[in-house]
């Protein structure tokens, strides 16, 4: 059979390697029982890219991740790169590529599992079935805003700058992503700024209010962040779907995911503008950094890695009923017992980064039988 859904794959730095190892393991259980083909390539980002080749992201990368259907991200950085020049830094491969192929919109679900809802360092009472999606906008605001930099004045002190700017339809764009998601789930978009003191986001707070009466089903409220915050740990369960600026949905979805218990169950997707055909670019990764300590000690958890293969084939394949069988085989593998390290508790069958892949696979040969 042709393979018409064209994938690459960028595993990157430290565990990144080993989780990108359970996806293949599921495309060819998908490629075997479900018979869906993909093209797969591969190639390097980050810090061994940098090694290899003197750049995190090379120019022939971003050429095949723009023809390429959709890419699946590892991770990027560790503490062997901390040195290097500010610009060519691992990081900077993740901000190009975001930026190239125009991933304006990112998609951070925040997700309790009944299993792991007492891995959560909040109580069970405030998270059990917690299911809220952060939409954060992913290429402008003050990681991209000009002029940034360090000076030396003239008395001898330095001077550290960045601006903080967004322009209408950078906003607009992604607050109606986050209206059409919230048509979709609950009909409750919380749009997140801080109105009283930034007049970038008080234009932001505007540009969502000039917006809602297109979305006449959709309840849209306001929060400043610092409030958001704090709602996120006291009621977090009180949000279903919230839009907010680059630098705010990068804080705000890492405490949402601390409610969930572990970094290394969270999945996110980042998407671009459709084209005239409805095509468009979009990449997949984990949540979780790159966690040196533990690389290539088959001690990484691959869930998120696999929750996010899940993302990429409801959102670039329009596969919902093969995603929502990733997804279930995943938290029957939760409820069965099998953990990594890091969602480890008493009573739990800890098992690898290799068995717990083995496990949904084998999840997903009982449900498709």
């Amino acid at each position: 059979m042709a393979a018409n859904k064209k994938l690459l794959m960028l595993p990157g730095d430290g565990i990144g390697p080993e989780v990108m190892a359970e996806v293949r393991r599921i495309i060819g259980w998908m490629d075997k029982r479900r018979h869906v083909s993909f093209d797969v390539a591969e190639d390097i980002i980050g810090g061994c890219c940098i090694d290899a080749h003197g750049t995190p992201l090379r120019d022939e990368t971003v050429a095949d991740a723009k023809a390429a259907d959709a890419v699946l991200l590892g991770a990027v950085g560790g503490p062997k790169w901390d040195n290097v020049a500010f610009d060519i830094r691992p990081e900077a491969g993740l901000l190009r590529i975001r930026k190239d192929l125009g991933l304006f919109a990112n998609l951070r679900p925040a997700i309790v599992f009944d299993a792991l809802a007492d891995a959560s360092s909040l109580k069970r009472e405030i998270v059990s079935g917690l299911d809220i999606l952060i939409v954060r906008e992913l290429t402008g605001g003050i990681y991209f805003g000009e002029p940034r930099g360090v000076e030396t004045l003239p008395d001898g002190t330095r001077r550290g700058f960045n601006t903080l700017v967004y322009t209408t339809p950078e906003v607009e764009r992604i607050v109606r992503v986050g209206f059409e998601l919230a048509q979709k789930r609950s009909k409750k978009l919380c749009s997140i700024d801080k109105a009283n003191v930034l007049e970038s986001t008080k234009m932001w707070r505007e540009e969502a209010e000039r917006i809602k009466g297109d979305y006449a089903d959709v309840a849209l409220s306001h929060m400043l962040v610092d409030n958001a915050a704090m709602q996120l740990i006291r009621d977090p369960k009180q949000f279903d779907v919230i839009v907010t600026t680059n630098m705010f949905g990068d804080i705000l979805s890492d405490a949402a995911s601390m409610a969930t218990g572990s970094l290394g169950m969270l999945p996110s997707a980042s998407l671009g503008a459709p084209d005239a055909s409805g095509r468009r670019n979009a990449l997949y990764e984990p949540v979780h950094g790159t966690a040196p300590d533990i690389a290539g000690q088959g001690k990484a958890n691959p869930l998120a890695m696999l929750l996010s293969f899940a993302m990429m084939l409801r959102y670039s394949f329009d596969m919902e009923e093969d995603a929502t069988l990733v997804e279930g085989a995943v938290e029957a593998v939760l409820d069965a017992g099998l953990r990594t390290g890091d969602i480890m508790s008493r009573g739990r069958t800890l098992v690898s980064t290799g068995g717990m892949g083995e496990a949904v696979t084998a999840e997903l040969d009982r449900r498709a039988a």
